[in-house]
């Protein structure tokens, strides 16, 4: 099959903001198209050998990187408030919808992505045919000191870009070694946690839930059991208020943050290309 592979800034927004970056994999006829969202310290170039499998099945994609992340534009990791992202949310729906006139669009979001793509789908459901999620971060499985927790929201006011470490490396991921070691070389990849994006996130986790029964779209969600950043418990807590007729819950036994990292990426990618394309007709 013929994939056409694309890549560049975005550089002329509907909405102010920085310059954001997209990858794409498109089919010469694809059947369907995704947009995916990263999650934090992130970017979408990790994504490609799940874009080329979904592509070699007739579903095209485009992932791009927030504002602060991979290769676009802004501090690391910081924003603002928290709607920022769902502006950049809004190019990445733009971008696909010009690159995948004609076919269903899905949106997908991993771990932090996917507390942006759940707060975008509420916010404006558009013409999303589903919604898949791998890893929401809907709650923190980490334990983290309740004086960092009290540090964070003082610094949040007064310090907004004040960094701490997240302590997250390439082993809480996935046990591919190859692929864990890939992510803690990455040089794209930051290993800091902002002050003001974790106070606004705390903020995003809180009206996802308490907006959890207006969400109808199919949905899929994907989790790791073992997980040790997203919370699996927190995860299902928001699958089983949604009120979507079509939704199904995936939880891979012994698996990491990154189930599409994992040794049983692909097994999972077709999983994802199958349900996808079920929703096609």
């Amino acid at each position: 099959m013929t994939i056409a592979r694309d890549e560049g800034p975005i550089t002329h927004r509907r909405e102010d903001g920085p310059d954001l970056y997209f990858v794409s994999a498109m089919p010469k006829r694809a059947r369907a198209a995704v947009g995916i969202l990263h999650g934090y310290a992130d970017h979408a170039a990790r994504y490609t050998h799940v874009m080329d499998a979904w592509a070699e099945r007739g579903v095209g994609s485009v992932a791009i990187d927030m504002r602060g992340h991979g290769r676009a534009k802004g501090t690391r990791g910081h924003c603002g408030r928290f709607t920022e992202f769902l502006s950049d949310a809004g190019e990445l729906a733009r971008v696909l919808s010009d690159r995948a006139a004609g076919v269903p669009l899905f949106l997908m979001g991993h771990s932090f992505g996917g507390l942006v793509a759940a707060h975008s789908v509420l916010q404006s459901a558009r013409s999303w045919r589903g919604l898949l999620l791998s890893s929401p971060y809907f709650d923190l499985a980490l334990q983290v000191p309740r004086a960092k927790l009290a540090l964070g929201r003082i610094a949040s006011r007064i310090v907004p870009k004040l960094g701490l470490p997240s302590g997250l490396t390439g082993k809480d991921l996935t046990h591919d070694t190859a692929r864990a070691r890939a992510y803690d070389d990455d040089p794209l990849v930051f290993p800091l946690a902002r002050a003001r994006w974790f106070r606004e996130t705390q903020k995003a986790q809180a009206r996802v839930f308490s907006q959890a029964p207006e969400f109808t779209l199919p949905l899929y969600v994907l989790f790791g059991a073992a997980d040790p950043v997203a919370k699996l418990d927190g995860g299902k807590r928001w699958f089983d208020a949604v009120r979507s007729s079509d939704k199904t819950w995936d939880a891979r036994d012994g698996l990491l943050h990154e189930c599409l990292n994992e040794l049983s990426w692909r097994e999972i990618a077709d999983t994802m290309s199958d349900w996808i394309l079920a929703r096609t007709k």
